[in-house]
């Protein structure tokens, strides 16, 4: 099979490795990462650009790595058949889709603790303001029993990588190339797209709501993969029934 390199995803892997050197080389690796992660929106370290920029971040160089190689094995396919324009638009909606289901789940798991904390006599600015200092209360543990460390962990959240947008392209991929053979480093036997796709998000949706990582680290944000795998299928689903010409802007 071909494999070159089309124009937006080779502008895209720039500036993902110049958003990578930056995070290594300027304020001694915590500035870029406190001015461009995606933080939770009750966090003081929360911008509404992190929403954009958070998915040209990663965390180390197996994370860019792993990430850059996916989005130049299947983006490349994606983009030959939508076209450079209409891939880059794909691409950032399934990276801001990933980002409202996350923020979305970890809303859930916040407000669920602050409902029970305010519940017991716990006033809200008093919980936020604690949180915001990087602390806790251990009168929060007996209330909250095992969902504290849920509750402390969505507030102090921090999100970056490109892992949304590309599950958003692999799913365009498994819907262009449903009987393209692929396989998993670990488990290297070819299952068909429109098959070895769905089971990957399944995984995800999985490790997400049961906490068990299978292939993953374990502090990886499952349900960003889910909601970048959303939001390529809605977009290719629209823009299948809706458009003359299925998939390519010129």
């Amino acid at each position: 099979m071909r494999q070159g390199i089309t124009d937006a995803v080779k502008h895209l892997l720039i500036l993902n490795v110049i958003m990578f050197i930056g995070t290594l080389i300027i304020g001694q690796g915590e500035a870029f990462y406190q001015w461009f992660a995606l933080y939770f929106p009750q966090n003081p370290n929360f911008q509404p650009w992190q929403v954009l920029t958070h998915m040209f971040m990663h965390g180390n160089f197996m994370h860019i790595a792993f990430n850059m190689f996916a989005l130049w094995m299947f983006g490349t396919a994606v983009e030959l058949v939508f076209g450079w324009k209409k891939f880059v638009v794909f691409y950032l909606l399934s990276g801001f889709g990933a980002a409202i289901i996350q923020v979305a789940f970890l809303y859930f798991q916040f407000n669920t603790g602050l409902t029970t904390l305010i519940e017991n006599g716990f006033a809200q600015e008093e919980i936020v303001s604690i949180l915001s200092e990087g602390k806790y209360n251990t009168g929060w543990v007996p209330l909250l029993g095992d969902d504290w460390k849920s509750f402390v962990g969505a507030f102090n959240s921090m999100m970056v990588g490109a892992s949304g947008a590309i599950m958003g392209v692999l799913v365009a991929y498994g819907m262009l190339f449903p009987n393209a053979k692929l396989m998993m480093i670990f488990l290297p036997i070819p299952i068909k797209a429109k098959y070895f796709i769905p089971g990957i998000i399944a995984l995800d949706l999985f490790s997400a709501i049961s906490g068990n990582s299978f292939f993953s680290p374990s502090n990886t944000a499952y349900m960003a993969h889910v909601g970048g795998a959303l939001t390529g299928f809605l977009l290719m689903y629209f823009w299948k029934k809706n458009e003359r010409d299925k998939y390519r802007w010129n």
